[in-house]
C-alpha cells in the first residue's frame, strides 16, 4: 500500500512538457521528466492516475449559457426593444394588425440573427476534427493501436507515412522522418526531424525534434513521447485563443444599433414636446401622453430590420452564384469598408496568408538549368501536367528530348524519385511531385519505366542527398546512378558536365558558374535541386539546376493590381521564410513593388503602441505564428482599419475569427478555418475577394435608399399630426389612413428599393468612414427636403379643400390621396442618390414597379370601391382631381432630381478646374 502510495504521488508531479523545454532534453532526462520507461512505456495505473489530472486528448467547449438565454440576448438590440415597445403601444390601442405585423418583423430578425451566431460556436468543435481517431502506442511493453483520446504524457507513439501525429511528441527516434507542418506552420515544404537535442529553442517552428498534433507524416518513421494532450498542446493554446476571441461588430450592426439610439432619443424627444405644449395649453395630461407615444411609434421604422436582412440575404445568394459563400448577413456589407480613404488616416486591409491563399500548396518547377548553359522557365501549377517548359530565349516548347540536356535533366528528375502523381494529387514528398508533374510536362513521365531499381540510397538531412542504381530494361549495360539533392553536396560526387549528350571534364570555372546561379535561383526564393548521373558514385556527370517553388494562383497578380489601384492594403502573413515570401510578394506585385518585411520575432519585441504604427507600413511578416497573426490584426484595427484576413489552416483560425471579415478557402481549407471564416471562396480564388467588395458595396447604397425613402415618409406622417395637434386644427387623416400610409411606407414600395440591382458606378463611389453613420448629413438634408415638399404639397391640399363648415370626406380623400402619390413619387426617386431615372432606367427593378403598381391600383380601390370607402371614409374624385393630384406630388420627384443634376455638374466643375 506504501508504495503504491508512492507512485500516485509521483503520477502527480508529472507535469506536461512545454515543447521549448523538451527539444533541450536528452532522453535519460525525458524519461526521468515523464516518468517513463522508454522500452516498455507507461503502465495502465499511471495511464489512469494521469488521465485524472491532465483529462482526456480531446477540446471541450464550454457550453455555459443555454440556447434559450442565447435566443434572448438577440432583443437587447435598441432597434428592437424600441420595435417591441410599437407593438406593446398597438396592442394598447387596440390596433392588434400593427402588432402582428411588428412582433413578426422582430421574430424573424432575430431568428436570423441567432441562427448565424449559433453556427459561429462550431469553429471550436471543430478543432477536434484534427485530433486524429486512432494511433499506435506503446504501453506495458506492448504496441497497442488506441483511441488517440485516450493519450496522455508519457505515452510512447509509434509514427508511420500517412499518419497524423495524435499529440504533441518530443521524438527519440526517426529514419528519414519528413512531416507536413503546413496547416500550423504555413510552411509549404515538408520538415525534416531528427531525434538530436537542440542547444537553443528558437522559434516554435524551427524545432526539428518535436512534432505537433495535427501534423502528417509525409515520409519515413519515427517514435516520440507525448509531452502536450488535448488543450495543453500547441493546437490547444490555438483553441484557447479562439475561446477568448469573440466576433467583432461589423459596421451595418454599429450603424444599426446607432440609428436605434438616435429614434429612441427622437421619440422620447417628441413625447416630451407635445405633453410640454399639451400641459401648457391646459390639456389633460395623460391624454396628451397616449398621443405623443401613439406619433413616436408611428416615426418608428418597423420595416428597416426585414429590409436590412431581406437585402443581405438577395446580395448573398448573388454572391454564391459567383463561387463566394458568406456565412453571416452583416458581413456583406462590412466589405464595403475596405477601402482606403486617406482623410481619416485609415489604411483598410486584406491581411492574406501565403500558403493554399495566395499561392496553391503545390510544389512546382518553375526554371531550370542545364550543365552547358541553357535556360527554360516552366508554366503552368501543380500536379496535373498542364503547362509547357520554354527554352530561353526563344520561348521554343520543349518535348521529350528536343533539347538533349533539358531531356536529361528532367529523366533524372523523373527516376531518381519516388513520388506518384493520382488524380491529380501527390503521394509523396511535394518537391518529388513537382519533378514528375515537369516530366509529365515534357512528355517524360514514362520514362523511369524503360529502368529498373536495383539500390536506393535515402535522402537524409545530414548528407542531403538521394541516390537510385538501375539497370535498362532487356539491355545487358552497366549500371546507372542517379543523383539528386543540395547543389554544394551533389557537385562533390561529380567529375563531369554534361554538354548535348557528351561528358566533358568539370572544371572550377564550371563549378564557379553553377554556384553562382544556385546562389541567384535561392535569392529568388526557389528551392534549388543538383541532379547527376554516372556508372559509380564519384564519378558523376553533372546535369544542372532545377528550381521550385510553391507559385502563386493564377489571377492572383491582377486581383492584387485592382486591390492596390482602389486604395486597399494588401499585407502578407506568412510562416515561411524571408526570401520565399519577398519573392511570391514581388511575383505578385504586392505593394507595387515596395516591400517592408517584418519576422514574428520582431513583433514580440515592439510595444503596443509602436507596433500600432508600425504594421501599416510592412507589406510582409514572415515566421509568423497563429499569435502572430491575431497581433497583426488587433493592432491594423487599433489603429482605425477595417480588416479582412484570408487564411485555410488552422494557424489562420484565430486570425480569421477576430477580424472584421474572416475569408477562408473552399476546397484547400481546413474545417476548423472554414468555421472560424464569415466568408469562403468556393473556388480557392483570391480574386473573387473583388466581386464581393462590389456586391457589399451596392447593398449598403440600397439600404440607404430605403432609410431615405422610409424616414422621409415617416417624418411627414409625424409631421402632419403633430402640427395638427399643436395647433388644435381638425386630423387630416383618420386612423385607418395612417395604417395603409404606413402599410405603403414598410411595404412592398419600400422593400423593393432594397432588391435594386447593384450598380457597377456606384462601386466607384468614395468610401465612407467607419465612424460614420448610416443617416449622413447629406442624406439627412435629402430626408427633410423631401420631407418638407411632402408636408406642404399635403397641407395646401387640405387647406385648399377645407370648407368653412368643417372636414368632408372629399377633403381626407383628397388629404390622403395626395400624401400616397407623394409617397410613390417619393420612392420613385429614392432609387439612386446620385443617378438620375433615366440612367438607371424606369424598368431595371421589375419588383419595384409591380409594387408601385399594385400601391397605386389599391389606392384606386381605396377612393372607388364602396365597401372599402365606408372603411376608409373615403369618396369618389374626378380625372382632373387625380391629375391635380399627381402634377402636384411630382413635385417631389422633380425636385429630388434637379438637385441630383446640380450635384453631379458640383462634381464635374472641380475636375475641370484641376
Amino acid at each position: 500500500e506504501e508504495c503504491e502510495l508512492k507512485i500516485v504521488e509521483q503520477e502527480k508531479e508529472v507535469t506536461v512538457l512545454p515543447p521549448k523545454d523538451a527539444c533541450k532534453c536528452h532522453k535519460e532526462d525525458l524519461a526521468k521528466a515523464l516518468n517513463v520507461d522508454l522500452q516498455t512505456g507507461l503502465s495502465e495505473f499511471s495511464v489512469l492516475q494521469r488521465r485524472l489530472k491532465h483529462g482526456w486528448n480531446e477540446f471541450s467547449v464550454e457550453n455555459t449559457e443555454p440556447i434559450w438565454k442565447k435566443y434572448l440576448d438577440q432583443f437587447k438590440n435598441p432597434l428592437i426593444l424600441l420595435l417591441l415597445a410599437s407593438a406593446l403601444v398597438s396592442v394598447i390601442t387596440k390596433e392588434f394588425e400593427d402588432a402582428a405585423s411588428i412582433a413578426m418583423a422582430v421574430l424573424i430578425v432575430v431568428t436570423v440573427a441567432f441562427i448565424q451566431e449559433y453556427r459561429s460556436e462550431k469553429s471550436l468543435e471543430e478543432l477536434n476534427k484534427l485530433v486524429p481517431p486512432e494511433c499506435n502506442c506503446l504501453r506495458e511493453g506492448k504496441l497497442q493501436h488506441l483511441l488517440a483520446r485516450e493519450l496522455v504524457p508519457g505515452d510512447i507513439i509509434y509514427l508511420s507515412v500517412g499518419d497524423r501525429v495524435p499529440a504533441d511528441l518530443r521524438l527519440i527516434e526517426v529514419t528519414d522522418l519528413l512531416v507536413d507542418e503546413s496547416s500550423f506552420t504555413g510552411e509549404a515544404e515538408p520538415c525534416n526531424k531528427t531525434d538530436g537535442v537542440l542547444l537553443e529553442a528558437g522559434d516554435i517552428t524551427t524545432l526539428s525534434n518535436v512534432v505537433f498534433m495535427g501534423t502528417l507524416v509525409r515520409y519515413g518513421k519515427g517514435k516520440g513521447v507525448v509531452i502536450g494532450t488535448g488543450e495543453n498542446s500547441q493546437f490547444g493554446e490555438v483553441f484557447k485563443m479562439m475561446q477568448a476571441e469573440e466576433t467583432p461588430k461589423t459596421p451595418l450592426q454599429k450603424s444599426m444599433d446607432r440609428l436605434g439610439k438616435q429614434l429612441t432619443l427622437f421619440s422620447f424627444g417628441i413625447i416630451g414636446l407635445i405633453m410640454l405644449l399639451g400641459w401648457l395649453q391646459g390639456k389633460h395630461l395623460l391624454s396628451m401622453f397616449t398621443i405623443g407615444v401613439s406619433l413616436a411609434v408611428a416615426a418608428i421604422p418597423e420595416g428597416l430590420p426585414i429590409v436590412v436582412t431581406v437585402t443581405l440575404v438577395l446580395g448573398i445568394l448573388r454572391m454564391a452564384k459567383k463561387r463566394v459563400i458568406v456565412k453571416k448577413l452583416p458581413i456583406v456589407e462590412t466589405l464595403v469598408l475596405i477601402k482606403n480613404f486617406p482623410a481619416s488616416g485609415c489604411c483598410n486591409v486584406i491581411c492574406s496568408d501565403k500558403t493554399g491563399t495566395l499561392t496553391a500548396n503545390e510544389m512546382t518547377v518553375t526554371r531550370l538549368v542545364t550543365s552547358d548553359g541553357f535556360q527554360a522557365e516552366v508554366s503552368g501549377v501543380g500536379y496535373n501536367g498542364e503547362g509547357n517548359v520554354y527554352l530561353l530565349p526563344s520561348k521554343e516548347i520543349l518535348k521529350e528530348f528536343s533539347n538533349v540536356s533539358v531531356g536529361k535533366l528532367v529523366e533524372a528528375g523523373c527516376v531518381v524519385n519516388n513520388a506518384i502523381i493520382r488524380k491529380n494529387s501527390v503521394m509523396g514528398q511535394p518537391t518529388e511531385g513537382a519533378l514528375i508533374a515537369l516530366a509529365m510536362k515534357m512528355e517524360l513521365a514514362d520514362i523511369k519505366d524503360i529502368y529498373v531499381r536495383k539500390k536506393e540510397i535515402p535522402f537524409s538531412s545530414e548528407q542531403k542527398w538521394m541516390a537510385v542504381k538501375c539497370a535498362l530494361k532487356n539491355e545487358d549495360q552497366e549500371d546507372i546512378y542517379f543523383m539528386k539533392g543540395a547543389f554544394e553536396e551533389v557537385i562533390r560526387y561529380c567529375t563531369l558536365y554534361n554538354s548535348s549528350g557528351i561528358s566533358l571534364s568539370l572544371t572550377p570555372q564550371q563549378k564557379a558558374f553553377y554556384q553562382q546561379e544556385e546562389k541567384q535561383m535561392g535569392s529568388s526564393g526557389l528551392r534549388v535541386l543538383a541532379l547527376a548521373s554516372g556508372p559509380e558514385l564519384g564519378k558523376l556527370t553533372f546535369l544542372g539546376l532545377v528550381g521550385i517553388i510553391d507559385p502563386p494562383r493564377a489571377g492572383v497578380r491582377e486581383a492584387v493590381q485592382v486591390l492596390f489601384e482602389s486604395g486597399v492594403s494588401v499585407k502578407m502573413i506568412t510562416g515561411d521564410a524571408l526570401e520565399t515570401a519577398v519573392a511570391i510578394g514581388q511575383n505578385i506585385g504586392l505593394c507595387n513593388g515596395k516591400l517592408k518585411a517584418m519576422s514574428g520575432e520582431e513583433l514580440d519585441q515592439l510595444a503596443e503602441a509602436e507596433l500600432s504604427s508600425t504594421v501599416k507600413n510592412v507589406s510582409i511578416f514572415f515566421r509568423t505564428s497563429p499569435k502572430h497573426k491575431l497581433k497583426i490584426i488587433k493592432a491594423l484595427q487599433r489603429a482605425g482599419a477595417v480588416v479582412a484576413m484570408t487564411g485555410d489552416g488552422v494557424n489562420d483560425a484565430v486570425a480569421l475569427k477576430s477580424a472584421d471579415i474572416g475569408i477562408a478557402m473552399g476546397q484547400a481549407g481546413t474545417d476548423v478555418s472554414k468555421e472560424a471564416a464569415n466568408m469562403i471562396l468556393v473556388d480557392d480564388d483570391f480574386s473573387t475577394v473583388m466581386n464581393a467588395i462590389e456586391e457589399g458595396k451596392g447593398i449598403f447604397y440600397n439600404i440607404k435608399n430605403f432609410v431615405r425613402f422610409q424616414l422621409s415618409t415617416s417624418i411627414s406622417a409625424l409631421s402632419l399630426i403633430t402640427l395638427s395637434t399643436v395647433l388644435n386644427l381638425p386630423n387630416p387623416l383618420n386612423a385607418m389612413q395612417i395604417l395603409w400610409i404606413n402599410i405603403i411606407m414598410d411595404g412592398p414600395p419600400a422593400q423593393s428599393l432594397g432588391v435594386e440591382p447593384v450598380d457597377r458606378d456606384t462601386i466607384k463611389q468614395p468610401p465612407r468612414r467607419i465612424t460614420d453613420s448610416i443617416l449622413s448629413k447629406s442624406l439627412i438634408l435629402k430626408i427633410f427636403m423631401s420631407a418638407i415638399i411632402i408636408i406642404s404639397g399635403t397641407l395646401f391640399v387640405f387647406w385648399k379643400e377645407n370648407p368653412k363648415s368643417g372636414i368632408t370626406p372629399r377633403t381626407t380623400t383628397m388629404t390622403f390621396t395626395c400624401f400616397v402619390f407623394f409617397d410613390l413619387f417619393n420612392a420613385l426617386t429614392c432609387r439612386s442618390q446620385t443617378k438620375l431615372i433615366f440612367e438607371i432606367g424606369f424598368f431595371r427593378n421589375r419588383m419595384f414597379l409591380y409594387s408601385v403598381l399594385g400601391s397605386f391600383l389599391g389606392q384606386l380601390a381605396v377612393i372607388y370601391v364602396p365597401p372599402l370607402q365606408k372603411i376608409f371614409q373615403t369618396e369618389n374624385l374626378g380625372v382632373l382631381d387625380l391629375l391635380f393630384l399627381t402634377g402636384l406630388a411630382s413635385s417631389v420627384f422633380i425636385v429630388s432630381e434637379f438637385v441630383k443634376l446640380c450635384e453631379k455638374r458640383c462634381c464635374r466643375q472641380p475636375k475641370h478646374t484641376k
